[in-house]
């Protein structure tokens, strides 16, 4: 590991010294660990196992287990909690924050070195794209309707809304645009270096999906989630992601983070609120589940094939090997049940615009494999996500990277690339060598984890601490807190400290 560490500081100087490379940015939303083909899924995804095949391919990149708190690390470099974009007692934060001036987004940073910069879909940051830095963006912000938003934004301006079965689709409209960028930057702009932010809202719920999308998964999950889960674990041990990790047991009794018990009754008996054992549920729980997880597989496909359209344009305007490409998810997959915006109608074709469906825990569990618990929880389900990096030419690749790393962790990897000095963040360059375990901390909505080396500390809300040697048990089966309670209670006090720390910061300039 740490040969490849020195391998990358040492290609490192030579990239530093040619042109500034290009940096592509791609966000999924709500993706589980184990939902792309080259992480053990089923799902066709051979664009994105192609990046993992000419790049790397990390087993332990972490987000901070929510969307607007991994949106902010990622283009600021800090703690959601120390920039106010997630809740800290005392000060307006959270999904509401404002960021302290001395956390600009990265557009800003790349500024002197004449990049340009494009964001393309999802936005979920305080302020407004191109008053943020961004040169251009299409912001998606309606994230209920993939047919017909209703609130979305060109440059900051807000756009008519789309009307009902005009051939929209919200997966492709956003590609569609970070593909236009690319072409504009080409024509007008091609000796500048490019950042192009791609923010997808797939597979986020609604589970939104074309037609011809979701009949290529059509009986695919007859099966059940049990199985489904088992196969996607032996392959990631085939692929050698995760060896000698356990597969976690289903927690049966976990359900969404939030309940809506109207949700449930709008949704009908086919609907599922836990993972229960697949043939414990009723014929027409099966086929409603079943037809749930193609739907999700869809958007997937559907995001992958929108993704190899980007890549092409790359490769078109001969700017694929000179672009650093980064895939990552921005939480787990979501347990959540709920009902929003139009509604759902029970008559009409699952998947449509008249309905309203969410993935649940039964098949967020199985997204997730090998992991624990989902979405908002900070354990390894939560906050474990793919990432893929293919790196500029002059970088050499390596195909899997066992370090631990964190969204925080981009923006330095990106600015040391481009050779732009920065001020001194929480994260660290992927080129950089630890100088001691690797401490990394979490905190969302009650829920809370502390990791230092490969011990890690985690609650969920109003629970108590446990603790896990993720060198042995990756999967947080085996609670050691009871047999090492002076470890639990060293890293008890520096999870503490660092709140400590962040609360300060994030109240300094007030």
């Amino acid at each position: 590991m740490w040969r490849l560490v020195l391998t990358f500081l040492c290609l490192i100087n030579v990239a530093a010294s040619a042109a500034p490379p290009n940096v592509l940015i791609i966000l999924a939303d709500d993706l589980g660990f184990s939902d792309l083909g080259c992480y053990g899924g089923e799902i066709q995804t051979p664009n994105l196992d192609t990046l993992a095949k000419e790049g790397t391919r990390h087993t332990q990149f972490y987000n901070t287990a929510r969307c607007w708190p991994s949106r902010a690390a990622i283009l600021t470099g800090y703690y959601p909690q120390q920039i106010r974009r997630d809740s800290v007692p005392g000060v307006k934060s959270g999904g509401g924050g404002k960021r302290p001036d001395w956390a600009p987004l990265l557009p800003s940073l790349l500024k002197p070195k004449g990049y340009r910069s494009y964001h393309s879909g999802k936005w979920h940051i305080d302020g407004m794209p191109v008053a943020e830095g961004f040169d251009h963006s299409y912001y998606l912000k309606d994230q209920g309707r993939f047919f017909n938003p209703k609130v979305h934004y060109q440059d900051d301006k807000k756009l008519p809304p789309i009307e009902p079965k005009s051939g929209y689709y919200g997966t492709i409209a956003v590609a569609d645009h970070a593909i236009n960028q690319l072409r504009n930057h080409a024509e007008y702009h091609s000796d500048k270096p490019f950042f192009q932010y791609l923010a997808f809202a797939a597979p986020h719920f609604p589970l939104h999906a074309l037609p011809e999308d979701i009949a290529r998964y059509a009986s695919r999950y007859d099966a059940g989630w049990d199985l489904i889960r088992k196969e996607r674990w032996r392959r990631q041990e085939t692929l050698g992601l995760l060896r000698g990790v356990e597969l976690s047991a289903p927690e049966p009794d976990l359900g969404p983070p939030y309940h809506f018990p109207e949700a449930l009754e709008i949704l009908g008996l086919g609907e599922v609120n836990r993972p229960l054992t697949w043939k414990l549920l009723t014929e027409q729980q099966q086929t409603f589940q079943a037809t749930k997880m193609a739907i999700h597989a869809a958007m997937i496909d559907r995001m992958d094939r929108e993704i190899g359209r980007v890549l092409k344009q790359l490769k078109d305007m001969n700017a694929y090997e000179n672009t650093l490409i980064v895939f990552l998810s921005d939480n787990g997959a979501s347990a959540e049940i709920m009902v929003r915006d139009d509604g759902h109608d029970p008559k009409a074709a699952p998947g449509s615009a008249a309905t309203y469906l969410c993935l649940g825990p039964g098949w967020s569990t199985t997204c997730n494999t090998p992991f624990r618990k989902h979405k908002t929880w900070v354990h390894e389900g939560g906050t474990a996500t793919p990432f893929i990096a293919r790196w500029p030419a002059s970088v050499e690749k390596h195909p899997e990277v066992h370090q631990p790393s964190h969204v925080i962790d981009l923006v330095p990897t990106i600015l040391s690339l481009a050779d732009i000095e920065h001020p001194t963040r929480p994260g660290i360059s992927l080129f950089e060598a630890p100088k001691a375990p690797r401490e990394l901390w979490w905190m969302h909505e009650g829920n809370r984890a502390f990791r230092h080396g490969d011990w890690k500390l985690v609650a969920a809300k109003d629970e108590p601490w446990e603790l896990y040697n993720l060198s042995k048990d990756r999967a947080e089966t085996k609670n050691l807190a009871g047999a090492k309670p002076d470890k639990a209670a060293e890293l008890a006090e520096r999870w503490t400290a660092h709140w400590e720390a962040f609360q300060k910061q994030a109240k300094g300039d007030l």
